[in-house]
């Protein structure tokens, strides 16, 4: 914050009158309205990831000059970690079409010129912001590619499916995974990939003039996967006729491009991306809403359950086992009151015994992972006085879960001598409030990067843990989006 106040300072020359925190969303990243003695205001961003920061300054640079509608950025700290950008002013799309929304979906004639205003935004966006776009700067995956999309399936595994409790067949539904993959990448398009092109990332001028933000996790990649994320955006509630008129919306504006694919071929491959994008955005949910227990991600859990049961019984996918795990899912959202009660207490309903364990790894740079048990926190400790593997060439692509860097760290010794010590702190407490019949035990490990000695750290006493006191432990590997629960 300090560093945002000079970076403002040495813009303007004097300090801001009002500093306004802003509420944030699914991002890390932390938002301030600042406002000078005249009223005028910028948005200042304090970035998490030095990396995330310069995909944005890079990509919002890149799309001005070719005109599209993004926010200027006006100055940018020496480390680039903060910057400031033009203030678009208090209102979403998403907050100018709330009563649509609310009124269970039955939107006025003006709200639906504003969302049909939007999408014929996309195409430009998708393929003249790609011309002489450097993909190589987008943020940390370039492409839609095989890694990319299997990142986000197992999103969807491992932080929805698994936390349901729903009982499933892994090889299967890997199987369905490999197929689903397959069919995805059929093409490669020099397109630009928004990726979360929503109503949320939409704002709404006094004037009606539409600009777009949050695009620095764009990367190349098929132009369905923007129109699903719009049009099958979950809390939005719009209904066949609605979405039809997007389409078909979309794909007049989409004639402007005359390397686009024809409406019949996009029309046949956008299921696919649908189905791809509601796995995506229920893995999503489901980390934000479970574990990070934030109210937005937990309501919308319903609605999108809702859109997956709907696509599945109009299209036939050739994922039997996926869509069979799909159906399971929407069906006990149906079948239950409240979907975010239902499917947040499944392993509650597990016998198990009293004392339940989490462990965590995480990067400092942002912050220490919050205790959503109520109860305070618990343990947390420091990794940075050991060996760092992070700073040897190959190791940076690893993580504390790879081969090479486990035997680094262990022929090392250094993190050995250090777990010796967390061991036994563990087990006394472990041993106390089991004595006690506490119900609740939290431990942290944290390094710079969160990626190579707290993730290690972090499993090595999960496992030890569970194998001594035979408890239920649930892992969270939180910069990798890697959630792993030890069942009593």
């Amino acid at each position: 914050m300090e560093r945002l106040i000079e970076l403002y300072v040495n813009h303007k020359g004097e300090k801001p009158a009002q500093v306004e925190r802003l509420p944030g969303a699914g991002s890390n990243r932390s938002y301030y309205r600042l406002t000078a003695n005249d009223g005028r205001s910028l948005i200042g961003v304090v970035g998490t990831s030095e990396e995330e920061n310069k995909a944005f300054l890079y990509l919002a640079d890149h799309f001005r000059r070719l005109g599209l509608p993004v926010p200027s950025v006006v100055a940018v700290s020496d480390d680039g970690m903060c910057y400031l950008q033009q203030d678009l002013g208090h209102k979403s799309l998403f907050d100018a079409v709330r009563r649509g929304r609310e009124n269970g979906g039955r939107y006025n004639e003006e709200e639906k010129k504003l969302l049909l205003k939007a999408i014929r935004i996309l195409p430009k966006v998708q393929y003249l912001g790609a011309q002489g776009l450097d993909f190589n700067k987008c943020y940390q995956i370039k492409a839609f590619n095989r890694e990319s999309v299997s990142f986000d399936l197992n999103y969807f595994k491992y932080c929805f499916l698994k936390p349901s409790g729903m009982e499933f067949d892994e090889k299967k539904l890997e199987d369905s995974f490999r197929q689903l993959t397959d069919d995805l990448l059929q093409e490669d398009t020099p397109t630009f990939l928004y990726r979360d092109f929503q109503a949320r990332n939409i704002m709404l001028l006094e004037n009606e003039e539409l600009f777009l933000i949050d695009f620095q996790g764009g990367r190349r990649g098929p132009i369905y996967y923007d129109v699903a994320s719009f049009v099958w955006q979950a809390s939005a509630r719009y209904d066949d006729g609605l979405r039809r008129q997007l389409i078909e919306e979309y794909l007049d504006a989409l004639q402007e491009f005359p390397q686009a694919p024809s409406r019949e071929t996009f029309m046949q491959r956008l299921p696919l991306y649908v189905l791809f994008r509601l796995l995506q955005v229920l893995g999503a949910y489901g980390f934000r809403g479970y574990f990070e227990r934030k109210k937005h991600f937990l309501d919308s859990i319903a609605p999108a359950l809702g859109s997956v049961r709907q696509l599945v019984e109009r299209n036939e996918f050739p994922y039997a086992y996926l869509v069979n795990i799909l159906v399971r899912l929407s069906n006990q959202s149906n079948n239950s009151q409240s979907h975010s009660l239902d499917l947040s207490t499944q392993s509650q309903k597990i016998e198990k015994p009293a004392l339940s364990v989490r462990v965590f790894s995480f990067s400092y740079r942002k912050g220490i992972p919050v205790d959503e048990s109520g109860n305070g926190g618990g343990y947390v400790f420091d990794c940075r006085a050991t060996h760092n593997p992070g700073k040897y060439e190959e190791y940076k692509h690893l993580t504390g879960l790879d081969a090479p860097v486990k035997k680094f760290l262990e022929e090392d010794g250094e993190i050995l001598t250090f777990l010796e010590s967390v061991y036994k702190l563990a087990d006394a407490h472990v041993e106390r409030f089991l004595q006690r019949g506490f119900t609740d035990l939290m431990f942290s490990f944290g390094c710079t990067g969160g990626q190579h000695r707290s993730v290690y750290s972090a499993q090595h006493l999960a496992e030890h843990i569970h194998e001594k006191y035979g408890l239920e432990v649930k892992l969270v590997h939180r910069e990798q989006n890697i959630i792993k629960i030890f069942s009593a």
